[in-house]
């Protein structure tokens, strides 16, 4: 039978280098042109260059093309008949991702070659797994089978950009690393695709062929590889004649003139193909010329049939001319598909065919960052030297988002940077003008850095800024007057203490202590007075009653500052915000949450603060309580207005100190009387605990929840690391991570939160508990230490929660309570983490991911607050989660396009559009 099943076709190629055998039949070809060819050679030295003989192609070092990696020779026994590339690699062993960048001619197609042999470099004969990704976009899964197989990954890519960046990925299955990286410019008119995709090499055959290597340039004019291919099934034509191949595609000439044909010529012309994945899209490009000369009653016509439906004919090809036939959109099809060249009844020969290409359709719709963006963070990066892991696309994917970044990104535009943290980098010098072409960034944070000379105009010019923190440097001179003023209306949260040199007022007088422009609270005064607000007990009112008139007046100081940027309402306007505070948002400890409107139609939250009910001591003797109970209450009723103007007045102060993408923003207050409250931004999709328990039809998946997860801990690290000084959030829990319309989550609710020394020590002592029964560190309720620690211990029960569903504290018998990180520990007792998630993602997570996670949850509950990790920590810990699960839905795309694969997919179309001249 004249057929091709797939793995029968592979065996024939069975050999490990056979891709860089020399090309011994071809020394007799003379070299064209190699314009727009970029040619790495990885491991190179820096500044060489050489030609291969073999190919005649130019061949230049890899190095100033990346800033990371270590070159390694492959061992002597692998260098047998390689091309001289092939003898070193570039590896990877430090960081997640590091990548490649290219500048390539802006508007040009491109096909695009990375080569990989193991050779076993390093001496431990471990072949290793790890992926390739295009700027942000997932290309393939490198796999290394031995440590002399070839592996080589091909792609046609359109950058957006005028470079292309292509990254190796650590997925944790060994060290990656690269032979040799190629760049092939092509005709834009050839291989079109929809927006937003690329197409990855499925095979490239020469059909008919018997030479024994394979093809490309200089035959190829755009080094396209083609590998011969013929069978016992089929009879080969070829022609010493010159095929006439000159249309778009430019196919070779030593490919067009040879061919196949059923050797039974009544056949058909038949190959059998099995997909490797039946939802993968495909493209097919065949490749027809007559090479025969045909008598006057001799006639070559068929049709292209797959599985029995007709596809396109009838074709008749022409003599020692190219006729290339395309699909013109991209194709799913079957498990399995029968492709037939079947001839017309008319015709006196059988079908022919003379090559044929096919590519899987890759998706690369993930936007890059911005430009201008991208240029001044790397020309920041070169300026001061900075040593991160900053490497590939600074935003996205957010996995791999840059230290020290925020960004913005809904997907339907290129991601814009947003806040930039350079805080204790050792960075020196002048402040880079490059940071000016950060228009988008709303946080610019230098501090505690080296930086010398002025405090330049241009940072007064970013029209979004609304956090600089410049403290602890060697700058001079004068402030600009725009940011003092911006500062001085509250638009600007202004920072610049620690510059002995710099003045913040014109004409400049006396130097204060401190010329920090916004001063915040003390951290021991906040504290006391959150303290007032959960004071249940006579001492506490006492004490609050002592320290009153002390606060009362550093409030009264700063009243102007709460009427500018963030808005001051009067209670008539709230009653019209909330249309008479008509739908209720949700219920807390001090106070009830409305909806409303504002600014044209803008959507608000209102919270009417109220103190939380009198707590009383359950322990005490009912005689205890009754005789306290009435001097408590008279207590509470004469502090009760004055801390609730604390509260209010305190949560204006931190917010406006504060700025970072996961935090919720402050749009206003109000305080008239009793009547007091907060307005803050509207979170569409209400509170993570909403979600979680049930309440919300949506179930939130795997993924969503583990990007929840990323955003909280952005914003806890935020106050923890980011402000001067650090603030401890001192009430995470899942019902203060709000979510917007896209799922992404801030936090909420500061009316606990307390600024916390950056002096270096571990610990505060508090008195006074604060904080939700279930969320509280036991250092506080045992040792009544406070610090970062505390919110850490908080955010792993938040991640166990995210992970099961349950509460904090489950109630399993009448008068036992379990808390949720006894329960975990005691259900994985069995091993398995699937008893412990929640149902309703009903199987559909990465398992590595999913046990990662509560790696994470139960080390930060870890009982010595010392060994916990910091939120830093974790965040980057759950970005590594969400790699794994992303990289598991990944894979339901992924194709092979190696060229030792050992099955070929096809699916087919009924859109074919010939291409002829």
């Amino acid at each position: 039978m004249e057929s091709l099943r797939v793995k029968e076709m592979f065996k024939y190629f069975h050999f490990a280098t056979f891709l860089l055998v020399a090309y011994a039949l071809f020394f007799a070809a003379h070299s064209q042109g190699q314009s727009g060819f970029i040619s790495l050679d990885c491991g190179l030295p820096e500044n060489s260059n050489y030609t291969e003989t073999t190919t005649e192609i130019n061949y230049i070092s890899d190095a100033p093309f990346i800033s990371s990696g270590k070159v390694y020779t492959i061992l002597p026994q692998y260098k047998v008949n390689l091309q001289y590339w092939a003898t070193t690699v570039r590896s990877f062993p430090d960081g997640t991702r590091n990548c490649y960048t290219i500048n390539t001619e802006r508007g040009t197609k491109y096909l695009m070659r990375a080569w990989f042999l193991y050779g076993n470099y390093d001496g431990k004969n471990s072949t290793p797994e790890f992926d390739l990704h295009l700027g942000p976009n997932f290309w393939d899964t490198v796999k290394i089978v031995d440590s002399s197989s070839v592996v080589v990954k091909e792609i046609i890519h359109f950058p957006l950009q005028n470079y292309v960046r292509l990254c190796l990925v650590n997925t944790g299955s060994g060290t990656p690393f690269i032979s040799a990286l190629e760049l092939r410019p092509l005709k834009n008119t050839t291989y079109k695709v929809e927006s937003q995709t690329s197409l990855a090499l499925a095979v490239r055959i020469d059909v008919g062929s018997n030479l024994t290597g394979v093809i490309r340039y200089p035959y190829d004019v755009s080094d396209r590889i083609w590998v011969p291919y013929n069978i016992d099934e089929w009879k080969d034509i070829t022609t010493s004649q010159t095929v006439d191949s000159e249309n778009d595609f430019q196919p070779p000439h030593v490919v067009m003139n040879n061919a196949a044909m059923p050797a039974n010529k009544s056949a058909p012309f038949r190959l059998i193909f099995e997909l490797l994945d039946p939802s993968t899209k495909y493209y097919l490009y065949m490749h027809f010329a007559e090479l025969q000369q045909l008598k006057p009653n001799e006639s070559r016509a068929f049709n292209i049939n797959v599985n029995g439906r007709f596809l396109y004919g009838p074709l008749v090809p022409t003599y020692l001319l190219l006729t290339t036939v395309y699909s013109a959109s991209p194709i799913t099809g079957e498990v399995n598909y029968t492709f037939t060249l079947d001839k017309l009844e008319n015709s006196t020969l059988p079908p022919i065919v003379n090559a044929i290409e096919i590519y899987a359709l890759v998706g690369v719709s993930q936007l890059e960052t911005d430009q201008d963006d991208v240029d001044a963070m790397v020309n920041i990066k070169s300026n001061y030297g900075v040593k991160r892991n900053w490497d590939g696309d600074p935003c996205v994917p957010l996995k791999y988002l840059w230290a020290g970044l925020n960004c913005s990104n809904d997907g339907s535009s290129p991601p814009r940077i947003t806040s930039l943290d350079l805080s204790s980098s050792g960075l020196t010098g002048e402040i880079s003008t490059y940071l000016s072409k950060l228009t988008m960034l709303e946080s610019l944070d230098l501090s505690n850095n080296n930086l010398t000379g002025s405090v330049p105009n241009f940072l007064s010019q970013l029209p979004n800024l609304r956090v600089l923190n410049l403290g602890n440097n060697k700058l001079t001179g004068l402030v600009p007057a725009e940011l003092i003023e911006k500062s001085s209306d509250r638009s600007l949260s202004l920072s610049v203490e620690g510059n002995q040199n710099l003045c913040a007022s014109s004409p400049c007088k006396k130097k204060k202590k401190s010329s920090n422009i916004v001063i915040p609270v003390a951290a021991s005064v906040g504290g006391l007075f959150i303290v007032l607000l959960i004071a249940g007990t006579i001492l506490m009112g006492l004490k609050a009653r002592k320290k009153q008139g002390l606060v009362k007046e550093e409030f009264d100081d700063q009243n102007e500052s709460f009427d500018s940027k963030k808005r001051k309402f009067t209670y008539s306007e709230v009653i019209r915000i909330t249309n008479n505070f008509k739908r209720v948002l949700g219920k807390g400890g001090f106070g009830t949450v409305y909806h409303g409107f504002i600014d044209e139609g803008s959507q608000v939250a209102v919270k009417i603060i109220s103190l939380p009910p009198i707590r009383v001591d359950h322990q005490q003797s009912q005689e205890e309580k009754e005789r306290n109970q009435e001097q408590i209450e008279q207590q509470y009723k004469q502090f009760e207005a004055e801390a609730k103007e604390c509260h209010i007045e305190l949560q204006v102060k931190l917010l406006l100190t504060v700025y970072h993408g996961n935090l919720t923003s402050l749009v206003g207050y109000f305080k008239e009387g009793a009547n007091m409250g907060l307005i803050y931004e509207y979170m569409a999709n209400g509170d993570l605990e909403s979600h979680l328990s049930g309440r919300q039809a949506n179930v939130l998946s795997w993924e969503t929840r583990l990007e929840i997860a990323i955003d909280a801990a952005q914003g806890l690290d935020y106050l923890h690391h980011g402000c001067k000084p650090p603030i401890i959030h001192r009430d995470v829990k899942t019902a203060n991570i709000l979510l917007n319309e896209n799922f992404r989550a801030k936090l909420a609710d500061f009316g606990l939160s307390r600024f916390f020394s950056a002096d270096g020590a571990t610990h505060v002592s508090t008195r006074h508990i604060a904080g939700t029964p279930g969320y509280l560190d036991p250092d506080i309720t045992n040792n009544s230490w406070l610090n970062e620690k505390s919110d850490v211990y908080s955010f792993g029960v938040v991640i166990l929660q995210i992970i099961t569903a349950r509460p904090a504290i489950s109630r399993t018998t009448d008068d036992e309570r379990t808390h949720i990180s006894e329960w975990v520990d005691f259900m994985l007792s069995n091993g398995d983490v699937r008893s412990i998630v929640d149902l309703r993602l009903q199987g559909d997570f990465e398992i590595n991911s999913m046990w990662k996670a509560v790696e994470i949850a139960m080390a930060c509950l870890n009982p010595p607050a010392s060994r916990r990790p910091n939120m830093s920590q974790v965040v980057i810990e759950l970005r590594e989660c969400l790699a794994s699960e992303l990289t598991r839905r990944n894979n339901s795309h992924v194709t092979d396009s190696s060229y030792l694969n050992d099955a070929l997919p096809l699916n087919m179309s009924v859109a074919f559009s010939p291409v002829a001249r």
